[in-house]
């Protein structure tokens, strides 16, 4: 076991040992490194003025992502490099997103600012030229700006695009010397941060450990910390582990890794069933998709979750472990009641299995929230439906803001099987809607309207199938069924 993490700021490695186990990135920037250009707005993921770049060696791939430093505990750079706003001006000359932001009036108080930055210094690092309008709304709807408005910013976007700058030094060398497979170890007044190498290493932590609080992105368990100021006492990180941060696209099934990022398993979903896009386009933002995993996002069993219902419907298989033994379960079974899930103690999420589609089926995903961008569901509707012609011969809907857990709608799927859809076949299947679910009111939407909503969508879905034609999304949101890149 190795005492201490170690990582890379900017172009400075580091060894940080003795600190609190889940202390935030921000909060070692800011209160340790007087690194205050990264700035704590939210402190819970929503605004964007913490974001920052870390940068991983992936085989031997440079994988670059921002994140927010709020909510990703310092532990988590354990072989890692860290940029913040501060890195980005070579020698006291402003990199050309600084600039742009200077000259084109980006900035009006400047708090916001320093997130932007780096959003958009990411953005130019994976562009050689300005991408379109879309693609930059995108890299900055987790950038929250409330006084200057976003056209300056993108005007900003654009000149730096044109201006040439000599890139950042890459720490391809100063990565490769860090990777080992020895378990990190944080460890300060009794309480511990553990970051194993290996499937092998993690089975044997939580044998020792089992009421350790395993984690991989943090993007929720972070704010038990941050907002409700709860004392973790041990923490097992899983990002090191290649097993559970791999995706094998075989014959039969997609087969995501617990660990893997939902950036990294979106370009593979969407392929899959193209209509997930629209859906996981507005799952958070860039910065939590590029930490937030796909097991991170069932184990947490939210009834609001988006990730599990858009999976449900698509009947994909939970694979779990503990030790040396495995088993498996439909994922619709591992979510028992409200915060309970089929989980023993001491066993862990390995990875998520998803079959390719064989036959006629037709799949649709609908995320139903107040706003466009960072906002969490009222709604999510996932509907799978495969024909034999016109008959449907197996229906799988799954809803999440409708029960206590994401759920399938047993008696609509049954007033839909063995059926030939028509305006009857979906008013049966609306009505039996009822039945299957008594929601709730609440700030997001009332039990009412998540009624109507989950009715309506059913009627959509259908619409879609029988007139293709037809006007049912807004302007531009066609070219999102494309898989994305």
């Amino acid at each position: 076991m190795r005492e201490g993490i170690r990582f890379v700021l900017g172009g400075e490695t580091v060894e940080v040992t003795g600190v609190d186990p889940t202390t935030t990135v921000l909060d070692w920037l800011r209160l340790e490194r007087r690194r205050t250009g990264t700035k704590e707005g939210c402190n819970e993921g929503d605004c964007g003025a913490c974001t920052v770049v870390v940068e991983r060696l992936v085989d031997d791939r440079l994988e670059r992502r921002t994140v927010n430093a709020c909510i990703q505990l310092l532990g988590s750079l354990d072989g890692a490099r860290l940029l913040t706003v501060e890195d980005l001006a070579a020698g006291g000359t402003l990199h050309p997103v600084q600039r742009a932001m200077v000259d084109h009036h980006g900035a009006q108080c400047g708090f916001c600012t320093p997130g932007i930055v780096m959003s958009l210094y990411a953005l130019r690092q994976r562009y050689d030229a300005l991408p379109d309008e879309r693609t930059l709304d995108d890299a900055l709807a987790g950038n929250l700006c409330r006084c200057t408005g976003y056209a300056p910013i993108a005007r900003a976007a654009a000149a730096a695009f044109e201006a040439d700058a000599a890139p950042l030094a890459e720490p391809r060398e100063a990565l490769a010397a860090l990777r080992d497979e020895e378990v990190a170890h944080l460890q300060s007044d009794g309480r511990h941060f553990f970051a194993p190498a290996t499937m092998d290493q993690l089975t044997d932590l939580l044998e020792r450990h089992p009421d350790a609080f395993i984690v991989a992105g943090t993007t929720d368990v972070a704010l038990w910390i941050t907002k409700a100021m709860r004392r973790l006492e041990v923490v097992i990180w899983i990002g090191r582990i290649a097993a559970l941060r791999r995706i094998e696209d075989g014959r039969e099934s997609l087969r995501i890794g617990a660990a893997v990022t939902w950036s990294e398993a979106m370009p593979h979903l969407t392929a899959l069933y193209p209509d997930m896009t629209e859906m996981l386009r507005r799952f958070a933002s860039p910065p939590i998709r590029n930490a937030a995993t796909v097991g991170g996002n069932i184990a947490n069993g939210s009834p609001i979750g988006d990730g599990s219902p858009a999976l449900i419907a698509a009947d994909a298989v939970l694979h779990l472990r503990r030790g040396p033994s495995s088993r498996s379960l439909p994922l619709e079974d591992f979510f028992i009641s409200y915060g309970k899930q089929d989980r023993a103690q001491g066993e862990f999420v390995q990875h998520i299995d998803i079959p390719k589609k064989r036959g006629d089926v037709f799949y649709r995903c609908y995320k139903i929230s107040k706003r466009f961008d960072q906002d969490i569901s009222a709604v999510l509707a996932a509907f799978r439906l495969t024909f034999d012609g016109e008959v449907v011969n197996e229906a799988r809907l799954a809803f999440g803001g409708m029960a206590a857990t994401p759920r399938r709608a047993g008696a609509a799927e049954a007033a839909l099987t063995g059926k030939s859809l028509s305006q009857a076949t979906i008013d049966a299947a609306k009505e039996a809607l009822k039945r299957d679910f008594t929601p709730i009111d609440d700030m997001r939407a009332s039990a009412a309207y998540r009624m109507r909503a989950a009715q309506n969508l059913l009627q959509r879905c259908w619409l879609e199938r029988s007139e293709p034609a037809a006007a049912t999304r807004l302007d531009g949101v066609d070219a999102l069924l494309e898989p994305v890149s």
